[in-house]
């Protein structure tokens, strides 16, 4: 293994065991992802992040949410009004990773037009193979 490819944390992303694998997993979901970057900017409803992330089902975004809270990076908040109010805030946590996220979705969104250039020509070169979505 590459000296670079060492973690100062103990962990080892690259080893089939290792338990960062999980965290990986939880981070590669395109929900997870825009849901923290929905939040960075602060406190949202249900409603409202629903309106924000458009096209997640109601049944997603609540999965979504349980993920991010279990794992401590979205705190739940209940008010005790009828009907019940209930709010969603990025955690200490969840901020740092919302600095990350919102990099690659910066880097993501100037490079489309590269990327979608590189599929069309993938895409005239090599037919079916080439296709991605």
């Amino acid at each position: 293994m590459d000296s670079d490819d060492r973690s100062p944390f103990g962990y080892d992303a690259f080893r089939r065991t290792c338990p960062s694998h999980t965290v990986l997993e939880m981070l590669a979901s395109k929900w997870v992802y825009l849901t923290v970057c929905a939040l960075r900017r602060g406190r949202l409803r249900n409603g409202e992040l629903a309106r924000k992330l458009e096209g997640i089902t109601p049944k997603m975004l609540t999965q979504t949410l349980r993920v991010l809270e279990r794992d401590g990076l979205v705190r739940r908040e209940v008010f005790a009004v009828i009907p019940p109010r209930v709010e969603y805030e990025l955690t200490e946590l969840g901020q740092n990773l919302a600095g990350l996220l919102s990099q690659i979705r910066s880097w993501a969104e100037e490079h489309t037009p590269e990327i979608k250039d590189a599929r069309a020509r993938a895409l005239a070169n090599h037919g079916e193979m080439g296709a991605v979505p």
